[in-house]
């Protein structure tokens, strides 16, 4: 079953690229009191995640947190190395972006938002999305019709709803 507005952040644990070890992160307790914004994007170092997906929380990581918004997260179904390394080359921890790897795809699965595209090797992957959390309950929902279009899901788009 897909998440849906209203409703309550399944239990799963996702591991940090900060620092230099893997930490694992419980949800929900992990954002239990706080306004987050959590995105969801196919894979790392990926075309559209790269350039349009993250980039879009970069240049409005300030805005969100003028609305009041604690963190932003992004999360991928990828594993430790791969995620820290993207983040080494795109700045997204740099830029005020918590980096979160779903290697298992536990969280990704919990929320119904896997998907699977065999001629390109991804398997259980999530699907483009992006949603407001506030104390573990979700408040706002988009999500991508296409894993490779980044309009829906950008930043900007859930701006305008707050």
């Amino acid at each position: 079953m897909t998440i849906s507005t209203g409703d309550t952040l399944p239990e799963a644990t996702m591991i940090a690229t900060s620092g230099d070890a893997p930490s694992g992160v419980k949800f929900p307790d992990y954002v239990s009191g706080r306004k987050v914004v959590i995105f969801g994007l196919p894979a790392a170092f990926s075309g559209t995640c790269t350039t349009a997906h993250v980039p879009s929380f970069l240049r409005n990581r300030e805005a969100l947190a003028a609305k009041g918004v604690d963190e932003v997260i992004c999360v991928s179904v990828n594993d430790f190395f791969a995620m820290k390394a993207w983040d080494g080359q795109i700045g997204a921890s740099a830029g005020g972006i918590t980096m979160l790897a779903d290697g298992m795809a536990e969280f990704t699965k919990a929320i119904g938002m896997d998907f699977t595209a065999p001629p390109v090797g991804f398997i259980d992957r999530s699907k483009r999305y992006t949603m407001l959390v506030e104390d573990g309950v979700v408040t706002a929902l988009n999500l991508e019709e296409s894993p490779g279009q980044c309009s829906i899901s950008a930043a900007e788009t859930l701006l305008d709803q707050m």
